[in-house]
């Protein structure tokens, strides 16, 4: 099954936690509804030190929900592809 995946680190401030929070939150529902799963996960040892995942069914489909994806864009030039084990 092709499934496609975007990663991005991101820092931020105590004062800019909130406002990067409430974009996440904005980014999941576009992300939901383009039929993309939308992660972020916070460093434990960082606090502010944030990974965004966006996993789409395929390259097309990842491409297209970044492409108007609310916030800040993030980059696509690394893209990855799951790789089959079995």
């Amino acid at each position: 099954m092709p499934r496609s995946l975007t990663m991005h680190r991101t820092v931020v401030t105590p004062t800019e936690r909130a406002r990067f929070l409430e974009t996440c939150r904005t980014r999941e529902q576009h992300f939901r509804a383009a039929g993309c799963h939308y992660w972020v996960f916070e460093e434990h040892a960082l606090p502010g030190a944030f990974i965004e995942f966006c996993e789409a069914p395929d390259l097309p489909a990842l491409r297209a929900a970044h492409a108007d994806a609310p916030g800040r864009p993030i980059a696509t030039d690394r893209l990855y592809s799951i790789v089959e084990l079995s």
